[in-house]
């Protein structure tokens, strides 16, 4: 790997063992769309038409009637609650939060407003929607989405992903359910889920991230019905134009979709990677295990448990220490205050787990 270019704005080398976080730059697109985003950087193209095409394009793959292409899942939430509340309206477009939009109300659960980088709640908003939080944060079931319908109930807003509380919620199959009985749009974020074909089946619109499963640039996909997605398409002359995409964004996006419908299945090959891990476990205090993702996707982990008294750290200072290291690494950190941080091989690659693996000795060591 070539760090020149970190040498010469002074960055440091990252190692990314958290996922695919928007903190560290999410993925690291191949060679083969960086080039399909050269050509389509250095090409003129009429861009309403390419909105078009591409979207016809990845609806093809996804299953839906339509889709478009957005600068990121976040914006994806933001401009599908817009063009649900206006309608595809143009001039309710245009006035978004200038002028009081009377059905504007967007029913999600307690445990689905998360924080993932920016709150849940702050895209709809943007999208000039209101949140009207139902369930608690430990429990999510389809009476509580009932009761809070009326007159000014716009969509429902479900959230997949595995910040979210897993249990004690409805599935997002029994969310369509509640959706449809009362004619009412679902709209599911479903950013960083693996089976894009899935979530277009049960929601109206379908947000999903460009740059996390699917590796390609900083980008995101709306899918879904083709009324919807035109209604979100109207947005993109609105708070939209804040957000657009480039020319080259979009075909590397496009190449990245064709790869990722014919990439294997890696996730036996880095479960089996994380075993060079099991050695840190001879370490007073260090326990290794090999954790599957959260949220039930085919993602496994190294689970590094640091008993405090015994390794003489606790896993917040030593995830601290790795992190503030002359090579930043970065694990998955949620669970530092119960003990412990995953290490996710997915962004792994050259030397990078040796790295961690003598990192977490030196530390464990008191160096």
């Amino acid at each position: 790997m070539d760090h020149s270019l970190h040498a010469k704005y002074g960055l440091k080398r990252v190692v990314n063992a958290s996922g695919r976080m928007s903190i560290l730059g999410v993925s690291a697109p191949t060679d083969t769309v960086m080039e399909a985003m050269r050509i389509g950087g250095q090409s003129y193209v009429e861009i309403a038409d390419l909105v078009d095409k591409a979207g016809d394009y990845m609806a093809r793959i996804l299953g839906s009637e339509a889709a478009v292409v957005v600068n990121s899942a976040s914006s994806g939430i933001a401009l599908s609650v817009a063009a649900i509340v206006t309608e595809g309206n143009r001039r309710r477009s245009d006035r978004l939060h200038q002028e009081p939009i009377a059905k504007n109300e967007i029913i999600m659960f307690k445990g689905h407003n998360v924080q993932y980088g920016a709150p849940v709640e702050t895209m709809v908003y943007l999208g000039g929607g209101k949140v009207v939080e139902v369930g608690y944060a430990n429990e999510g079931r389809k009476e509580h989405i009932v009761e809070a319908i009326h007159e000014r109930t716009a969509a429902i807003l479900y959230v997949k992903s595995h910040h979210c509380v897993q249990k004690n919620m409805i599935s997002v199959e029994e969310a369509a359910e509640v959706a449809k009985a009362h004619g009412l749009p679902l709209i599911v974020d479903a950013a960083a889920e693996e089976d894009i074909q899935k979530y277009v089946k049960y929601g109206d619109l379908a947000i999903y991230s460009g740059s996390k499963a699917i590796e390609g640039p900083t980008s995101g996909i709306v899918g879904g019905k083709r009324q919807y997605v035109e209604w979100v398409k109207a947005q993109l002359h609105g708070i939209g134009r804040s957000m657009k995409v480039g020319k080259e964004t979009t075909f590397g996006l496009l190449q990245a979709l064709d790869e990722y419908m014919v990439k294997e299945d890696k996730s036996e090959q880095e479960k089996a990677a994380l075993e060079e891990m099991q050695s840190l476990s001879d370490l007073p205090g260090i326990e290794v295990t090999i954790v599957q993702d959260e949220a039930g996707r085919s993602i496994f982990r190294g689970r590094v448990k640091v008993g405090e008294e015994a390794a003489g750290v606790s896993a917040k200072s030593m995830n601290d220490q790795l992190r503030e290291g002359d090579i930043a690494v970065y694990t998955r950190d949620y669970g530092v205050r119960q003990g412990y941080f995953d290490i996710d091989p997915r962004s792994l690659s050259g030397d990078d787990l040796q790295v961690i693996i003598t990192r977490i000795q030196q530390i464990a060591g008191g160096n």
